[in-house]
C-alpha cells in the first residue's frame, strides 16, 4: 500500500521524532551524541532550515525545526543515512539504525510550540536520567546560556520582548507543570507500536496524575469513572491491557470509555 502524502504544516514548523529500529539504541557513548550534533550542523548548512530545540535521547530523538526551503523528506535522510554509516561502520553491524520512516507532526500555534519545547526539554527528567540544567544532549542549556546550533530568538519571543525577561519566563515556564496538560498528545503521536505494560503503566500514570494507577478502584464508582474516561483516546493501549494494568475487568473499562 503506498504511503499517504504527508501534509505541509502552514508556518513550515515541525515536531520530528526519529526512533531507533525495533527500539534500539542509537547512541551507546559521547562520541555517538557528538556525531549525530555534527551531522546536523551539516545538514543545517546544507539545506538552510533553522533549529529551534532538541533533545538526544538513547533510543530516539526530538528536533523541531523550521523547514524554510520545503526539504524535510531530504534533510531527515541526509541525516539518518549519514549517521547510520557512522554507526554500522563503528559498531561492525548492518542494516537500519533507524526506523524506516520518521514521524513528524506540524506545529501550527504558538501555544503547542511553547507546550512542545518544554515536553522536549524534560525529557531526561521525567526517563530519571538528568534534570533539564544538567542534560548535555539538548538545546535547553542553549536556551538559558549561549546558542551554538539553535536559533532561540523565535521561541524567546514567546515569552517576552526583553531578552532577560523572556529567558527568565522560560525557565520558569519549564519549571513549573511537569505533568503538562496536553502529555496526552505529545506520547500519543509517539506511540507507533504497542507499548509493553510498563510503558504502559507510565503512560496511564502520566495521563491520570497518580502514582499508583491501582488507587483507581479504590475511589467511588463517580470518581473511578470519571479518572477512566480520561484514558478515552488513549493509543498504543488496548482495553485489555488497562484493565490489567488498573485491576479491573476489561468490560468496565470498554464500559466507561466507550
Amino acid at each position: 500500500m503506498p504511503r499517504t502524502a504527508r501534509k505541509k504544516s502552514n508556518t513550515k514548523v515541525y515536531h520530528v521524532i526519529l526512533r531507533g529500529n525495533a527500539k534500539q539504541d542509537i547512541f551507546l557513548e559521547k562520541q555517538d551524541y557528538n556525531k549525530f550534533m555534527k551531522e546536523i550542523c551539516n545538514t543545517k548548512e546544507k539545506y538552510q532550515y533553522e533549529l529551534y530545540a532538541y533533545c538526544l535521547m538513547t533510543n530516539h530523538v526530538h528536533i523541531i525545526l523550521y523547514d524554510k526551503t520545503d526539504k524535510l523528506s531530504k534533510i531527515l535522510q541526509s541525516l539518518t543515512v549519514s549517521y547510520s554509516a557512522y554507526w554500522n561502520k563503528k559498531y561492525e553491524r548492518e542494516g537500519h539504525v533507524f526506523q524506516n520512516r520518521f514521524l513528524s507532526k506540524n506545529v501550527e500555534d504558538e501555544k503547542y510550540l511553547r507546550t512542545l519545547c518544554r515536553y522536549i526539554h524534560q525529557n531526561p527528567c521525567k526517563a530519571g536520567i538528568a534534570e533539564m540544567e544538567e542534560y548535555p544532549w539538548s538545546s535547553y542549556q542553549e536556551y538559558i546560556k549561549e546558542n551554538q546550533i539553535i536559533e532561540t530568538k523565535q521561541i524567546l519571543l514567546l515569552f517576552g520582548n526583553n531578552k532577560r525577561e523572556a529567558i527568565n519566563n522560560f525557565v520558569g515556564f519549564h519549571k513549573v507543570n511537569k505533568k503538562q496538560e496536553n502529555i496526552q498528545e505529545f506520547m500519543e503521536y509517539e506511540m507507533v507500536e504497542k507499548l509493553s505494560d510498563e510503558q504502559a503503566r507510565k503512560y496511564i500514570e502520566e495521563i491520570l496524575g497518580l502514582e499508583n494507577i491501582q488507587e483507581v478502584m479504590q475511589y467511588s464508582i463517580q470518581k473511578r469513572n470519571e479518572y477512566l474516561k480520561k484514558l478515552k483516546n488513549s493509543k498504543g493501549i488496548s482495553k485489555v491491557q488497562i484493565a490489567r494494568l488498573i485491576g479491573t475487568s476489561a468490560k468496565i473499562i470498554e464500559r466507561v470509555i466507550k
